[in-house]
């Protein structure tokens, strides 16, 4: 049985006060649910002082992203060695930063293999973006960003990962993916992880991304091969990202 998992994306929100205040107003609610992984990702200027925040209560820190080299001449970047003194899970290969910024897989590997040999764990995140899916492709996009994403690593490696299904075509627009739509991609999903990682993919935790609220995730964790989420917008509120943590944890202490 895989643990459930909640992850909280703050993106460029917050500053370091505002960041604190966040924490604090969700410290007590998520350190009740100690049946779920809870971890929230702050920027990089908040980390040490959420980190702080959260000393004590049981729910994890992460960084939002790292560079796959240990250190050199890469101005406003941050090395895994920099992150791991204030958390213990990144999040690597979101869709804003293959967007955005144009990270490929290739270079989000190298990330993912330098936050595992750090200690951290990679929350790596995939999707298809709405094109994509039109053109019927999600499902290859999906395979072939998990293998190339993945690429090199031993079974033992790829089971130290969580991976986040994010639709590049629900993050931030309000238009979720339905459950169905998620297990379908998710249930495929863990099936190459069982080719990537044998018997551990089967608790290996697969969180949903994408326009996640507190009334539409109890349909998602009521999949099968849905563990969790991982929660944009909705985490900016501490009252919206406590009620997704618990019906994370509620469903699964129910499986």
């Amino acid at each position: 049985m895989t643990a459930p998992f909640v992850a909280a994306n703050w993106k460029m929100h917050l500053t370091v006060a505002e960041a604190v205040g966040l924490a604090k107003g969700m410290r007590d609610g998520l350190a009740a649910l100690t049946g779920a992984t809870r971890v929230v990702c702050p920027p990089f200027t908040a980390l040490a002082a959420v980190a702080a925040a959260f000393e004590g209560s049981g729910v994890g820190v992460g960084a939002q992203n790292m560079h796959p080299e240990a250190s050199g001449a890469f101005t406003g970047e941050v090395s895994g060695a920099m992150v791991r003194d204030l958390c213990a899970y990144v999040i690597v290969g979101h869709s804003e930063r293959r967007q955005l910024f144009g990270e490929t897989d290739d270079f989000i590997n190298r990330k993912v293999h330098a936050a595992l040999g750090l200690g951290l764990t990679p929350i790596f995140c995939l999707g298809e973006t709405l094109e994509q899916r039109e053109a019927g492709r999600a499902a290859a996009v999906c395979r072939e960003q998990l293998r190339r994403g993945l690429d090199g690593l031993d079974p033992d490696a790829v089971a130290r990962v969580a991976v986040a299904y994010e639709p590049v075509w629900a993050i931030g627009t309000g238009r979720a993916a339905t459950p169905d739509i998620a297990q379908e991609a998710m249930g495929g999903l863990r099936r190459e992880l069982g080719e990537l990682a044998d018997a551990a993919a089967d608790s290996m935790p697969l969180l949903y991304g994408g326009s996640v609220n507190p009334d539409n995730i109890a349909s998602f964790v009521a999949e099968a091969d849905i563990d969790g989420a991982l929660v944009g917008g909705a985490s900016l509120r501490a009252d919206q990202f406590v009620a997704i943590a618990a019906a994370v944890a509620q469903a699964g202490a129910a499986s």
